[in-house]
Order: C-alpha cells, then structure tokens, then sequence
C-alpha cells in the first residue's frame, strides 16, 4: 500500500511537470561519456604574465652655466717716433753766372733727420719730419721741416709702402745760390716691421692685422725727399734711412 502511494506521487509529480510545459530526457550513458570526454579535453586558456619593463632613468642633462667675461676695448696706439740719417744733394740749376750761382753747381751734405707721426689705420697716417745737415763738401747747409700727410699700402704682414704729400720750409747756406722756400715737398718709402706682433687679449677697433702700429716695437724705414717742388727753384734731394718705434 505505501509503495503504491509512492508510485502515485511520483506519477502525479511527472504529469505536473509536463503540464507545467517542461520537458523529460532520459540520459543515456553514451551521452554521460560525452560529457566527462569533454570536461577532461577542456583546457583553461593561459593567462600570460604582464612583465613590466624596467627603464633605466634618463640622464639628467646639465647645460653649462656662461658667466660673460669683460670684453677689453683695446686702442693701439698710433703713434710712432724715428730718427736717422741723411744724404742731401743740392743742385743750383742755374742758367746763368750770377754771384754765387754757377752752371750746374752741385753740393752734397749729410746730417740726420728726425720723425713723428700717427698712423691712423694700414692706410693712411700724418707725420712731421725734419732734416738738417751739417757735413758739407762745399760750404752748404740745408735746412728741411714739413708736415705731411702719409698714405700707406700694407705689403705682406712686416712691410708697407707709404708716400708723402706736405708743405715744408727749406733754407740753404753757402758759398752757392741761396734758397728760402716755403713750397710742396714729395717723398715716397718704405717700412719693416721689426718686432714679432702678436694680437693682445680683447677686441679691437678694426680686425688685427699687425699693420699700421697695432702694436709696440721697433721697426726700420728708408725713404725719398724731393724737399721743394717749385719751379725755377733748385734741384733739392734727400736720402734718409733710419729706425722707428711704434708707442
């Protein structure tokens, strides 16, 4: 009797569950193999590891710091002194025989000269020369001062030719025609560079060139003098060489 209400329960419990709508399998043992094979052929995806990457810092660059030093203006001094020796020749170019004045008479003297000037750059200058003679081969003496400007034309770096174009007084003494002349003068030479320049720590007014007195030291020149350019007058020369310093 209670094994009979068990199977009435059950039954009863089977017909609700199809009324409620849901189905009734039976499962059959191939299929509960499918199930196991497929559970043990499962395999869990591998999660890789993150690996982080380690950089190393960057270098700390640290520019460097510019402290401006004082630029020094540096000025040379134009300024240069020389003296030397002179050779003059004195020519009367006279056309006639007055008194004191023969036809081509000719006296040569020698003495020493002296100059100052300022160069101004490698071009261009202003110098004050002055000659006197007193060696005398035949009773005459000459006496020679002039300003004069001075252009200047750098060759190499020891060297520079320069000419001279100025007003300069000339007097004459002797037994020849006498002169008292205040009229153009000529010359034309030529300078050496002594001394070894080497530029000076600084910044200059013009880029160094060792030319035209940018720095100290001795030096040597030669030069030419036609001392009156006048017409009618004589023929007056001279011939100086000499040594120069550079201030």
């Amino acid at each position: 009797m209670k094994n009979m209400k068990l199977s009435f329960i059950t039954l009863m419990a089977i017909t609700g569950m199809l009324h409620a709508g849901g189905e009734l399998y039976v499962v059959t043992p191939y299929e509960t193999e499918d199930i196991q094979m497929a559970e043990e052929a499962y395999v869990e995806p591998m999660v890789e590891p993150v690996i982080e990457e380690v950089f190393a810092p960057e270098p700390v660059v640290v520019a460097p710091v510019h402290v401006p030093v004082p630029v020094t203006d540096v000025n040379p001094s134009g300024f240069y002194a020389g003296i030397g020796i002179a050779a003059a020749r004195y020519n009367s170019n006279c056309s006639t025989t007055p008194i004191g004045c023969g036809p081509g008479q000719v006296d040569k003297t020698a003495g020493v000269m002296a100059r100052v000037g300022y160069d101004f750059n490698q071009y261009i200058g202003l110098e004050a020369r002055g000659i006197r003679t007193n060696w005398k081969s035949d009773g005459g003496k000459v006496k020679h001062a002039g300003i004069f400007v001075k252009p200047m034309i750098p060759v190499g770096d020891k060297s520079n030719i320069y000419g001279l174009v100025g007003v300069a007084k000339t007097t004459t003494q002797g037994s020849m025609q006498r002169t008292d002349a205040e009229a153009l003068a000529l010359g034309l030479g030529v300078e050496v560079d002594l001394s070894k320049d080497t530029p000076k720590e600084g910044r200059y007014g013009r880029d160094f060139d060792g030319k035209g007195n940018q720095e100290k030291g001795l030096g040597a020149f030669a030069d030419y003098e036609r001392m009156v350019v006048k017409s009618g007058s004589p023929d007056l020369d001279a011939v100086s060489v000499g040594v120069t310093y550079d201030f």
